[in-house]
């Protein structure tokens, strides 16, 4: 099991970018994927989840309305579009997956996902 998330950089504020996360050794419909973030000297934060059947989504009030999250089941891959960024959205944004069964996609990002990736660095400047 293996997750790769890419697509992080700088960034003005007010614009956007698109994260995406290429999962390997497993297929996409069994397990919920997440999004989460860590900034400098703060507690890391549950963006955006999105359940295994691709139906119920979460996200976090600082940033809802402004990012989206999807997945194409066809190249195992989920997305996280982020527009109208701001500053505070400056942090390491990582990419995790959970194949445990029962649990909403707000039970994830509130707790945390069992498989993690590398993350990526999006930074938004003033």
């Amino acid at each position: 099991v293996q997750l790769q998330a890419f697509g992080g950089g700088l960034v003005q504020a007010g614009g956007s970018l698109r994260l995406s996360c290429a999962l390997s050794g497993f297929p996409l419909g069994y397990y919920a994927v997440g999004w989460f973030r860590q900034a400098p000297g703060k507690e890391r934060e549950g963006v955006s989840c999105i359940g295994n059947s691709g139906r119920s989504t979460t996200y976090s009030d600082s940033v809802k309305g402004r990012f989206t999250i999807s997945r194409d089941s066809a190249k195992n891959t989920v997305y996280l579009q982020m527009n109208n960024l701001k500053p505070e959205d400056t942090a390491v944004y990582y990419c995790a997956a959970d194949e445990r069964t029962g649990r909403s996609s707000k039970y994830f990002c509130d707790n945390g996902m069992y498989y993690w990736g590398k993350g990526t660095q999006v930074t938004v400047s003033s």
